[in-house]
C-alpha cells in the first residue's frame, strides 16, 4: 500500500494542489487549493484511490466488525471517490462489495424528489465520503441527508483532511474520520 499511497500523492501534487490566494467553499481565504476532482477523475488517480480507499475502509470494517451496505457522499466531490472504492471492493472482495450512492445538494425538484440517488435505502449503514474537508460543512450536510432518509453513518472516508477543524466538527457528531492524506502528509 505504501507504493500506492506514494503514487497517489504524486498525482495529487501534480494535478490537484495549487498555491496562491483562493476562496474556499467555506468562504475562508486560503493560500492552498486542493481540487481532488482532477485526480479522482483521472483513470490512474481513480484506480489508486480505489485501491487505497478500499484498503483503509476494509481495515476499519474488519477491525470494528461493521456491516456496511454502501458508500457515497455529497455530489460532485464524493462521486468519483465513492465509485472507485466501490469498484475496488467488487474487484478485490466480491462478497464485501459496496454499493454506491450520491447525495444531491437539494432534493430533486421532479420525479421522485429524492436527495439521495443510487444504491441506498432507509436502514442502510453507510460510509460517507468527501474529497477534501476544511470545516466539515459538506460532509455534515451529507450526514444530515443520510440520517433524514433513515441511513446510519458508520464513519467518513476523506481523501484529504486540510487539518482546519473539519475532522473535529465531524467527529463531534460521533462520526469517525478516516483520511487517506492530511495537509501535513501531502505537503511534507
Amino acid at each position: 500500500m505504501l507504493q500506492t499511497a506514494s503514487a497517489l500523492k504524486k498525482i495529487l501534487l501534480e494535478k490537484s494542489v495549487r498555491t496562491g490566494t483562493f476562496t474556499l467553499a467555506s468562504g475562508k481565504q486560503s493560500d492552498l487549493y486542493i481540487d481532488c476532482r482532477v485526480t479522482a477523475l483521472d483513470p490512474f488517480g481513480a484506480h489508486l484511490i480505489g485501491d487505497l480507499g478500499w484498503h483503509a475502509v476494509r481495515s476499519k470494517i474488519h477491525s470494528e466488525h461493521l456491516e456496511i451496505h454502501c458508500i457515497g457522499g455529497m455530489t460532485l466531490g464524493a462521486d468519483p471517490i465513492s465509485l472507485a472504492v466501490g469498484m475496488a471492493s467488487a474487484a478485490k472482495n466480491p462478497d464485501e462489495a459496496l454499493q454506491v450512492f450520491t447525495v444531491r445538494k437539494e432534493p430533486k425538484g421532479h420525479g421522485a424528489g429524492k436527495q439521495i440517488e443510487g444504491n441506498f435505502k432507509s436502514g442502510d449503514t453507510v460510509i460517507v465520503v468527501d474529497d477534501v474537508i476544511t470545516t466539515g460543512g459538506s460532509t455534515l450536510k451529507a450526514i444530515d441527508a443520510i440520517e433524514r432518509e433513515g441511513g446510519k453513518v458508520a464513519f467518513a472516508l476523506v481523501l484529504v483532511d486540510r487539518e482546519e477543524g473539519g475532522r473535529q466538527a465531524i467527529e463531534a457528531r460521533g462520526v469517525h474520520v478516516v483520511s487517506l492524506f492530511t495537509r501535513s502528509s501531502l505537503l511534507d
